[in-house]
Protein backbone atom coordinates (compact mmCIF):
# COMPACT_ATOMS: atom_id res chain seq x y z
CA UNK A 1 0.00 0.00 0.00
CA UNK A 2 0.97 3.56 -0.88
CA UNK A 3 0.12 6.86 0.65
CA UNK A 4 0.84 9.68 -2.36
CA UNK A 5 1.35 12.91 -1.61
CA UNK A 6 2.26 16.40 -3.01
CA UNK A 7 5.63 15.73 -0.81
CA UNK A 8 6.61 12.53 -2.65
CA UNK A 9 5.56 8.46 -2.03
CA UNK A 10 5.47 7.05 1.40
CA UNK A 11 5.49 3.43 2.45
CA UNK A 12 4.79 2.34 5.68
CA UNK A 13 7.75 0.53 7.70
CA UNK A 14 6.65 -2.23 9.81
CA UNK A 15 6.13 -0.08 12.73
CA UNK A 16 4.78 2.69 10.88
CA UNK A 17 5.66 4.93 14.00
CA UNK A 18 8.43 7.52 11.62
CA UNK A 19 5.89 7.64 8.85
CA UNK A 20 3.04 8.52 10.98
CA UNK A 21 5.03 11.07 13.14
CA UNK A 22 5.58 12.68 9.38
CA UNK A 23 2.28 12.80 8.29
CA UNK A 24 1.17 14.25 11.68
CA UNK A 25 3.51 17.47 11.38
CA UNK A 26 2.45 17.56 7.40
CA UNK A 27 -1.26 17.86 9.10
CA UNK A 28 -0.65 20.57 11.18
CA UNK A 29 1.35 22.66 8.88
CA UNK A 30 -1.59 22.29 6.38
CA UNK A 31 -3.77 23.60 8.97
CA UNK A 32 -1.26 26.28 9.97
CA UNK A 33 -0.82 27.03 6.28
CA UNK A 34 -4.88 27.00 5.20
CA UNK A 35 -5.47 28.66 8.44
CA UNK A 36 -3.50 31.95 7.30
CA UNK A 37 -3.50 31.69 3.73
CA UNK A 38 -6.04 33.16 0.96
CA UNK A 39 -6.83 29.31 -0.10
CA UNK A 40 -10.32 28.89 -0.18
CA UNK A 41 -11.95 26.75 2.47
CA UNK A 42 -13.08 23.97 0.15
CA UNK A 43 -8.96 23.87 -0.34
CA UNK A 44 -7.94 23.60 2.74
CA UNK A 45 -10.50 21.55 4.16
CA UNK A 46 -9.81 18.62 0.99
CA UNK A 47 -6.02 18.61 2.02
CA UNK A 48 -7.06 17.97 5.62
CA UNK A 49 -9.09 15.09 4.63
CA UNK A 50 -6.24 13.83 2.73
CA UNK A 51 -3.73 14.01 5.13
CA UNK A 52 -6.63 12.74 7.43
CA UNK A 53 -6.87 9.70 5.62
CA UNK A 54 -3.26 8.75 5.06
CA UNK A 55 -2.94 9.69 9.12
CA UNK A 56 -5.70 6.87 9.54
CA UNK A 57 -4.09 4.19 7.17
CA UNK A 58 -0.88 4.46 8.70
CA UNK A 59 -2.63 4.29 12.03
CA UNK A 60 -4.10 1.17 11.03
CA UNK A 61 -1.17 -0.32 9.27
CA UNK A 62 0.46 0.20 12.91
CA UNK A 63 -2.41 -1.41 14.56
CA UNK A 64 -2.16 -4.56 12.46
CA UNK A 65 2.00 -4.96 12.17
CA UNK A 66 1.42 -4.48 15.93
CA UNK A 67 -1.41 -6.73 16.81
CA UNK A 68 -0.15 -10.26 17.17
CA UNK A 69 2.92 -8.47 19.56
CA UNK A 70 -0.18 -7.04 21.92
CA UNK A 71 -2.05 -10.22 21.90
CA UNK A 72 1.39 -12.47 22.36
CA UNK A 73 2.87 -10.14 25.72
CA UNK A 74 -0.78 -9.64 26.80
CA UNK A 75 -0.45 -6.13 26.67
CA UNK A 76 -3.46 -3.83 27.18
CA UNK A 77 -4.79 -0.78 24.90
CA UNK A 78 -7.81 -0.11 22.65
CA UNK A 79 -7.03 -1.79 19.58
CA UNK A 80 -9.21 -0.09 16.17
CA UNK A 81 -11.44 -3.11 15.05
CA UNK A 82 -12.00 -1.04 11.69
CA UNK A 83 -8.03 -1.60 10.99
CA UNK A 84 -7.27 -5.29 12.43
CA UNK A 85 -6.30 -8.33 9.86
CA UNK A 86 -6.57 -5.98 6.95
CA UNK A 87 -5.43 -8.04 3.70
CA UNK A 88 -2.34 -5.80 3.01
CA UNK A 89 -0.70 -6.43 6.28
CA UNK A 90 2.03 -8.80 6.40
CA UNK A 91 0.85 -12.26 8.30
CA UNK A 92 4.31 -13.71 8.25
CA UNK A 93 6.80 -11.22 9.92
CA UNK A 94 9.91 -13.68 11.16
CA UNK A 95 11.39 -17.15 11.73
CA UNK A 96 9.70 -19.07 14.22
CA UNK A 97 10.08 -22.70 15.74
CA UNK A 98 7.04 -24.77 16.23
CA UNK A 99 6.75 -25.39 19.90
CA UNK A 100 7.68 -28.66 20.16
CA UNK A 101 10.25 -28.69 17.55
CA UNK A 102 14.16 -29.71 19.04
CA UNK A 103 15.60 -25.85 19.07
CA UNK A 104 12.44 -25.00 21.13
CA UNK A 105 10.85 -27.17 23.27
CA UNK A 106 12.93 -26.35 26.05
CA UNK A 107 12.10 -22.74 25.86
CA UNK A 108 8.21 -23.36 25.77
CA UNK A 109 6.32 -24.13 29.38
CA UNK A 110 4.97 -27.98 29.51
CA UNK A 111 2.89 -27.46 32.41
CA UNK A 112 -0.29 -28.87 30.19
CA UNK A 113 1.16 -31.70 29.07
CA UNK A 114 2.17 -32.55 32.62
CA UNK A 115 -1.34 -32.70 33.59
CA UNK A 116 -1.89 -34.74 31.01
CA UNK A 117 1.12 -37.00 32.28
CA UNK A 118 -0.71 -36.55 35.79
CA UNK A 119 -3.86 -37.70 34.48
CA UNK A 120 -3.09 -40.42 32.71
CA UNK A 121 -1.06 -42.05 35.03
CA UNK A 122 -3.72 -41.68 37.94
CA UNK A 123 -5.91 -43.17 35.67
CA UNK A 124 -4.02 -45.90 34.63
CA UNK A 125 -2.39 -46.85 37.54
CA UNK A 126 -5.84 -46.87 39.74
CA UNK A 127 -7.28 -49.64 37.17
CA UNK A 128 -4.25 -51.31 38.06
CA UNK A 129 -4.92 -51.29 41.78
CA UNK A 130 -8.43 -52.09 41.29
CA UNK A 131 -7.28 -54.77 39.22
CA UNK A 132 -4.66 -56.30 41.69
CA UNK A 133 -6.94 -56.22 44.71
CA UNK A 134 -10.21 -57.97 42.79
CA UNK A 135 -7.41 -60.33 41.75
CA UNK A 136 -5.35 -60.72 44.89
CA UNK A 137 -7.18 -59.18 47.64
CA UNK A 138 -5.47 -57.00 50.37
CA UNK A 139 -2.03 -58.03 51.24
CA UNK A 140 -0.67 -55.40 53.24
CA UNK A 141 0.21 -57.13 56.77
CA UNK A 142 -1.75 -55.80 60.34
CA UNK A 143 2.00 -55.52 61.88
CA UNK A 144 3.51 -53.61 59.15
CA UNK A 145 3.99 -50.39 60.71
CA UNK A 146 4.64 -51.57 64.14
CA UNK A 147 4.07 -55.36 66.01
CA UNK A 148 5.21 -56.97 69.30
CA UNK A 149 8.27 -58.37 67.70
CA UNK A 150 9.48 -54.79 67.21
CA UNK A 151 10.15 -54.55 71.03
CA UNK A 152 13.07 -56.71 69.91
CA UNK A 153 14.77 -53.53 68.61
CA UNK A 154 15.25 -51.86 71.62
CA UNK A 155 19.28 -52.01 72.04
CA UNK A 156 19.00 -50.81 68.33
CA UNK A 157 16.92 -47.34 69.84
CA UNK A 158 19.09 -47.29 72.80
CA UNK A 159 22.13 -46.87 70.32
CA UNK A 160 20.46 -44.14 68.30
CA UNK A 161 20.32 -42.18 71.32
CA UNK A 162 23.90 -42.96 72.61
CA UNK A 163 24.68 -41.47 69.22
CA UNK A 164 24.73 -37.90 70.71
CA UNK A 165 27.92 -38.75 72.74
CA UNK A 166 30.20 -38.84 69.90
CA UNK A 167 29.33 -34.85 68.82
CA UNK A 168 30.11 -33.56 72.39
CA UNK A 169 33.49 -36.06 71.92
CA UNK A 170 34.18 -34.15 69.25
CA UNK A 171 33.22 -30.80 70.93
CA UNK A 172 35.62 -31.42 74.09
CA UNK A 173 39.04 -31.93 71.87
CA UNK A 174 37.57 -28.84 69.85
CA UNK A 175 37.89 -27.01 73.19
CA UNK A 176 40.79 -28.10 74.69
CA UNK A 177 42.88 -26.94 71.38
CA UNK A 178 41.73 -23.96 71.75
CA UNK A 179 42.59 -23.65 74.72
CA UNK A 180 46.05 -24.77 74.06
CA UNK A 181 46.00 -28.12 76.30
CA UNK A 182 46.98 -30.86 73.53
CA UNK A 183 48.57 -30.49 69.85
CA UNK A 184 47.48 -30.50 66.48
CA UNK A 185 48.48 -34.37 66.38
CA UNK A 186 46.61 -34.95 69.27
CA UNK A 187 43.26 -33.73 68.03
CA UNK A 188 43.71 -35.45 64.53
CA UNK A 189 44.46 -38.71 66.34
CA UNK A 190 41.48 -38.26 68.77
CA UNK A 191 38.92 -37.18 66.08
CA UNK A 192 40.19 -40.20 64.03
CA UNK A 193 39.59 -42.45 67.10
CA UNK A 194 36.03 -40.93 67.78
CA UNK A 195 34.97 -41.56 63.88
CA UNK A 196 35.65 -44.76 63.89
CA UNK A 197 34.38 -45.75 67.10
CA UNK A 198 31.40 -43.72 65.88
CA UNK A 199 31.37 -46.36 62.83
CA UNK A 200 32.19 -49.49 64.42
CA UNK A 201 30.02 -49.24 68.05
CA UNK A 202 26.65 -49.29 66.01
CA UNK A 203 27.40 -51.78 63.42
CA UNK A 204 28.44 -54.51 66.95
CA UNK A 205 25.09 -53.57 67.61
CA UNK A 206 23.12 -54.31 64.85
CA UNK A 207 25.05 -57.73 64.35
CA UNK A 208 24.74 -58.73 67.41
CA UNK A 209 20.71 -58.11 67.68
CA UNK A 210 18.50 -59.58 66.06
CA UNK A 211 16.43 -57.13 64.97
CA UNK A 212 14.05 -56.08 61.92
CA UNK A 213 15.38 -54.74 58.71
CA UNK A 214 13.61 -51.27 58.70
CA UNK A 215 15.06 -50.82 62.32
CA UNK A 216 18.75 -51.76 60.97
CA UNK A 217 18.61 -49.48 58.03
CA UNK A 218 17.20 -46.52 60.27
CA UNK A 219 20.56 -46.76 62.74
CA UNK A 220 23.07 -47.00 60.01
CA UNK A 221 21.49 -44.09 57.92
CA UNK A 222 21.68 -42.13 61.08
CA UNK A 223 25.39 -43.19 62.01
CA UNK A 224 26.61 -42.46 58.37
CA UNK A 225 25.18 -39.27 58.50
CA UNK A 226 26.92 -38.45 62.01
CA UNK A 227 29.78 -39.27 60.72
CA UNK A 228 29.70 -37.35 58.12
CA UNK A 229 28.49 -34.38 60.09
CA UNK A 230 32.13 -35.17 62.87
CA UNK A 231 34.27 -35.36 59.44
CA UNK A 232 33.03 -31.70 58.41
CA UNK A 233 32.96 -30.60 61.97
CA UNK A 234 36.56 -31.53 62.55
CA UNK A 235 37.72 -30.51 59.33
CA UNK A 236 36.14 -27.06 59.06
CA UNK A 237 37.76 -26.22 62.41
CA UNK A 238 41.67 -27.42 61.36
CA UNK A 239 40.71 -25.19 58.36
CA UNK A 240 39.61 -22.12 60.65
CA UNK A 241 42.74 -22.95 62.77
CA UNK A 242 45.32 -22.88 60.09
CA UNK A 243 43.72 -19.47 58.91
CA UNK A 244 43.31 -18.24 61.96
CA UNK A 245 47.43 -18.58 62.73
CA UNK A 246 48.78 -18.47 59.12
CA UNK A 247 50.77 -15.03 58.86
CA UNK A 248 48.72 -14.42 55.15
CA UNK A 249 45.19 -14.53 56.23
CA UNK A 250 42.84 -14.93 53.26
CA UNK A 251 40.29 -13.02 55.81
CA UNK A 252 41.36 -10.26 58.49
CA UNK A 253 38.30 -11.77 60.41
CA UNK A 254 38.91 -14.93 60.31
CA UNK A 255 39.03 -16.59 63.69
CA UNK A 256 38.75 -19.84 65.63
CA UNK A 257 35.96 -20.34 68.20
CA UNK A 258 34.27 -23.30 69.42
CA UNK A 259 30.10 -23.09 70.45
CA UNK A 260 28.34 -26.04 71.88
CA UNK A 261 25.37 -24.18 70.64
CA UNK A 262 26.38 -23.80 66.84
CA UNK A 263 27.59 -27.56 67.17
CA UNK A 264 23.77 -28.23 68.78
CA UNK A 265 22.56 -26.56 65.46
CA UNK A 266 24.63 -27.96 63.20
CA UNK A 267 23.81 -31.82 64.43
CA UNK A 268 20.19 -31.38 63.62
CA UNK A 269 20.07 -28.81 60.70
CA UNK A 270 19.57 -30.68 57.06
CA UNK A 271 23.50 -30.40 56.08
CA UNK A 272 26.31 -32.36 56.37
CA UNK A 273 28.56 -29.12 56.07
CA UNK A 274 29.67 -27.46 58.97
CA UNK A 275 30.19 -23.81 59.68
CA UNK A 276 30.17 -21.74 62.37
CA UNK A 277 26.43 -19.70 61.29
CA UNK A 278 24.07 -20.38 58.41
CA UNK A 279 21.89 -18.42 56.68
CA UNK A 280 18.61 -17.85 58.53
CA UNK A 281 14.63 -17.81 57.56
CA UNK A 282 13.09 -15.03 59.13
CA UNK A 283 10.18 -17.16 60.85
CA UNK A 284 8.31 -20.60 61.01
CA UNK A 285 5.27 -21.02 58.85
CA UNK A 286 3.17 -23.31 61.18
CA UNK A 287 0.50 -23.98 58.15
CA UNK A 288 3.14 -24.55 55.78
CA UNK A 289 4.52 -26.87 57.93
CA UNK A 290 1.49 -29.01 58.99
CA UNK A 291 0.61 -29.00 55.03
CA UNK A 292 3.74 -30.62 54.14
CA UNK A 293 3.34 -33.13 57.85
CA UNK A 294 0.50 -34.22 56.08
CA UNK A 295 1.59 -34.91 52.51
CA UNK A 296 4.57 -36.55 54.12
CA UNK A 297 1.99 -39.36 55.64
CA UNK A 298 -0.02 -39.40 52.28
CA UNK A 299 3.28 -40.37 50.42
CA UNK A 300 4.89 -42.81 53.44
CA UNK A 301 1.74 -44.70 53.34
CA UNK A 302 1.57 -44.90 49.49
CA UNK A 303 4.70 -46.03 49.58
CA UNK A 304 4.37 -48.83 51.77
CA UNK A 305 1.38 -50.05 50.19
CA UNK A 306 3.28 -50.08 47.13
CA UNK A 307 6.01 -52.49 48.62
CA UNK A 308 3.58 -54.46 50.41
CA UNK A 309 0.47 -55.15 47.48
CA UNK A 310 3.56 -55.05 44.21
CA UNK A 311 6.71 -55.39 45.28
CA UNK A 312 6.98 -58.31 47.92
CA UNK A 313 4.77 -60.78 45.85
CA UNK A 314 6.92 -60.02 42.71
CA UNK A 315 9.69 -60.77 44.45
CA UNK A 316 8.48 -63.57 46.47
CA UNK A 317 7.04 -65.39 43.44
CA UNK A 318 11.00 -64.81 41.55
CA UNK A 319 14.26 -66.83 40.96
CA UNK A 320 17.59 -65.43 41.68
CA UNK A 321 18.39 -63.32 38.71
CA UNK A 322 21.89 -64.84 37.98
CA UNK A 323 20.68 -68.68 38.15
CA UNK A 324 18.55 -70.14 35.85
CA UNK A 325 16.54 -68.72 32.25
CA UNK A 326 18.21 -65.47 31.36
CA UNK A 327 14.52 -64.54 29.83
CA UNK A 328 12.76 -65.41 32.97
CA UNK A 329 15.32 -63.03 34.92
CA UNK A 330 14.64 -60.52 32.30
CA UNK A 331 10.88 -60.58 32.62
CA UNK A 332 10.96 -60.36 36.66
CA UNK A 333 13.83 -57.35 36.41
CA UNK A 334 11.20 -55.40 33.90
CA UNK A 335 8.50 -56.37 35.87
CA UNK A 336 9.85 -55.30 39.16
CA UNK A 337 10.98 -51.68 37.59
CA UNK A 338 7.36 -50.32 37.34
CA UNK A 339 6.61 -50.49 41.36
CA UNK A 340 10.36 -49.79 42.26
CA UNK A 341 10.35 -46.67 40.03
CA UNK A 342 7.62 -45.21 42.21
CA UNK A 343 8.98 -46.18 45.64
CA UNK A 344 11.90 -44.86 44.54
CA UNK A 345 10.62 -41.23 43.31
CA UNK A 346 8.15 -41.24 46.31
CA UNK A 347 11.34 -41.93 48.82
CA UNK A 348 13.17 -38.93 47.41
CA UNK A 349 9.82 -36.54 46.86
CA UNK A 350 9.17 -37.57 50.95
CA UNK A 351 13.00 -37.30 51.79
CA UNK A 352 14.81 -34.46 50.02
CA UNK A 353 11.89 -32.27 49.55
CA UNK A 354 9.27 -32.91 52.56
CA UNK A 355 11.25 -33.98 55.36
CA UNK A 356 14.30 -32.07 54.76
CA UNK A 357 12.55 -28.98 54.12
CA UNK A 358 9.74 -29.42 57.35
CA UNK A 359 12.97 -29.71 59.37
CA UNK A 360 14.81 -26.04 57.19
CA UNK A 361 11.35 -24.60 58.22
CA UNK A 362 11.38 -25.66 61.95
CA UNK A 363 14.93 -25.25 62.11
CA UNK A 364 14.28 -21.53 60.36
CA UNK A 365 17.35 -23.17 57.92
CA UNK A 366 18.05 -20.49 54.74
CA UNK A 367 19.55 -22.43 52.14
CA UNK A 368 17.03 -25.28 51.05
CA UNK A 369 19.00 -26.66 47.68
CA UNK A 370 18.34 -30.03 48.82
CA UNK A 371 18.37 -30.98 45.35
CA UNK A 372 18.77 -29.57 41.81
CA UNK A 373 16.91 -30.78 38.14
CA UNK A 374 18.67 -34.13 38.50
CA UNK A 375 15.80 -35.77 35.94
CA UNK A 376 17.11 -33.45 33.36
CA UNK A 377 20.88 -34.74 34.02
CA UNK A 378 22.79 -35.30 30.85
CA UNK A 379 25.02 -37.80 31.88
CA UNK A 380 25.22 -40.18 34.86
CA UNK A 381 28.23 -37.77 36.69
CA UNK A 382 25.26 -34.63 36.21
CA UNK A 383 23.04 -36.74 38.22
CA UNK A 384 25.61 -37.74 40.84
CA UNK A 385 25.89 -33.92 41.07
CA UNK A 386 22.59 -32.72 41.42
CA UNK A 387 19.81 -35.21 43.47
CA UNK A 388 22.12 -35.27 46.41
CA UNK A 389 23.10 -31.81 47.40
CA UNK A 390 24.30 -32.60 51.02
CA UNK A 391 25.92 -35.72 50.11
CA UNK A 392 27.82 -33.76 47.39
CA UNK A 393 28.57 -30.49 49.04
CA UNK A 394 30.32 -33.03 51.37
CA UNK A 395 31.92 -35.03 49.14
CA UNK A 396 33.04 -31.99 46.85
CA UNK A 397 34.32 -29.92 50.40
CA UNK A 398 36.05 -32.88 52.22
CA UNK A 399 37.36 -35.48 49.82
CA UNK A 400 37.31 -33.87 46.35
CA UNK A 401 39.40 -30.83 46.83
CA UNK A 402 41.12 -31.87 49.39
CA UNK A 403 42.57 -34.76 46.96
CA UNK A 404 43.57 -32.35 44.21
CA UNK A 405 45.08 -29.93 46.77
CA UNK A 406 47.80 -32.72 47.76
CA UNK A 407 48.34 -33.12 43.62
CA UNK A 408 45.94 -35.84 43.33
CA UNK A 409 44.92 -36.06 39.39
CA UNK A 410 40.98 -35.63 38.83
CA UNK A 411 40.21 -39.01 37.51
CA UNK A 412 41.74 -40.61 40.71
CA UNK A 413 40.11 -38.06 42.89
CA UNK A 414 36.95 -38.98 41.33
CA UNK A 415 37.76 -42.92 41.78
CA UNK A 416 38.41 -42.14 45.91
CA UNK A 417 34.68 -40.07 45.65
CA UNK A 418 33.10 -43.04 44.24
CA UNK A 419 34.67 -45.13 46.63
CA UNK A 420 33.82 -43.47 49.89
CA UNK A 421 29.91 -43.38 48.60
CA UNK A 422 30.30 -47.16 47.89
CA UNK A 423 31.34 -47.87 51.14
CA UNK A 424 28.40 -46.54 53.16
CA UNK A 425 25.90 -47.68 50.57
CA UNK A 426 26.92 -51.01 51.09
CA UNK A 427 27.00 -50.47 55.20
CA UNK A 428 23.55 -49.15 55.20
CA UNK A 429 22.74 -52.26 53.07
CA UNK A 430 24.81 -55.23 54.34
CA UNK A 431 24.85 -54.55 57.93
CA UNK A 432 20.89 -55.04 58.93
CA UNK A 433 20.90 -57.58 56.37
CA UNK A 434 23.96 -59.29 57.92
CA UNK A 435 25.00 -60.14 54.33
CA UNK A 436 28.37 -59.31 52.20
CA UNK A 437 27.83 -59.43 49.15
CA UNK A 438 29.09 -56.66 47.77
CA UNK A 439 26.27 -56.06 45.53
CA UNK A 440 25.93 -52.20 46.65
CA UNK A 441 29.46 -51.43 46.48
CA UNK A 442 29.93 -52.40 42.74
CA UNK A 443 26.44 -51.07 42.09
CA UNK A 444 28.68 -47.64 42.78
CA UNK A 445 31.40 -48.08 41.47
CA UNK A 446 30.33 -49.38 38.50
CA UNK A 447 28.67 -45.52 38.05
CA UNK A 448 32.63 -44.65 37.56
CA UNK A 449 32.61 -46.19 33.82
CA UNK A 450 29.09 -44.91 33.27
CA UNK A 451 30.62 -41.44 34.05
CA UNK A 452 32.80 -41.30 31.48
CA UNK A 453 30.88 -43.22 29.20
CA UNK A 454 27.69 -40.97 29.29
CA UNK A 455 30.15 -37.74 29.00
CA UNK A 456 31.54 -39.04 25.85
CA UNK A 457 27.92 -39.77 24.73
CA UNK A 458 26.58 -36.30 25.54
CA UNK A 459 29.34 -34.85 23.60
CA UNK A 460 29.04 -36.79 20.69
CA UNK A 461 25.28 -37.48 20.13
CA UNK A 462 23.71 -34.82 22.38
CA UNK A 463 22.22 -34.66 25.86
CA UNK A 464 18.97 -37.01 25.18
CA UNK A 465 21.45 -40.25 24.82
CA UNK A 466 22.98 -39.60 28.31
CA UNK A 467 19.83 -38.66 30.27
CA UNK A 468 18.27 -41.81 28.61
CA UNK A 469 21.04 -43.92 29.98
CA UNK A 470 20.99 -42.74 33.35
CA UNK A 471 17.33 -43.30 33.31
CA UNK A 472 17.67 -47.06 32.18
CA UNK A 473 20.59 -48.12 34.38
CA UNK A 474 19.16 -46.43 37.52
CA UNK A 475 15.28 -47.41 36.96
CA UNK A 476 15.14 -50.36 34.48
CA UNK A 477 18.05 -52.11 35.69
CA UNK A 478 19.89 -51.12 38.19
CA UNK A 479 17.70 -50.65 40.95
CA UNK A 480 15.57 -53.77 40.76
CA UNK A 481 18.53 -55.90 40.18
CA UNK A 482 19.58 -54.85 43.43
CA UNK A 483 16.49 -55.53 45.26
CA UNK A 484 16.24 -59.59 43.53
CA UNK A 485 19.85 -60.22 44.46
CA UNK A 486 19.68 -58.91 48.09
CA UNK A 487 16.67 -60.96 48.70
CA UNK A 488 17.51 -64.30 47.03
CA UNK A 489 20.90 -64.15 49.00
CA UNK A 490 19.25 -63.05 52.14
CA UNK A 491 16.32 -65.90 51.63
CA UNK A 492 19.46 -68.52 50.94
CA UNK A 493 21.13 -67.26 53.91
CA UNK A 494 17.99 -67.86 55.80
CA UNK A 495 17.41 -71.39 54.66
CA UNK A 496 21.24 -72.03 55.69
CA UNK A 497 20.60 -71.06 59.00
CA UNK A 498 18.01 -73.00 59.42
Amino acid sequence: MEILDSGGVTTPTENGGADLDTLRRRKERSDSSVAGSDTSPSDGAGARDRIDSAVNDVQGTTNLAGENEIRESGGGGNVDVRYTYRPSVPAHRRVRESPLSSDAIFKQSHAGLFNLCVVVLVAVNSRLIIENLMKYGWLIRTDFWFSSTSLRDWPLFMCCLSLSVFPLAAFTVEKLVLEKCISEPVVIFLHVIITMTEVLYPVYVTLRCDSAFLSGVTLMLLTCIVWLKLVSYAHTNYDIRTLANSADKASPEVSYYVSLKSLAYFMLAPTLCYQPSYPRSPCIRKGWVARQFAKLIIFTGFMGFIIEQYINPIVRNSKHPLKGDLLYGIERVLKLSVPNLYVWLCMFYCFFHLWLNILAELLCFGDREFYKDWWNAKSVGDYWRMWNMPVHKWMVRHVYFPCLRRNIPKVPAIIIAFLVSAVFHELCIAVPCRLFKLWAFLGIMFQVPLVFITNYLQERFGSMVGNMIFWFTFCIFGQPMCVLLYYHDLMNRKGTMA
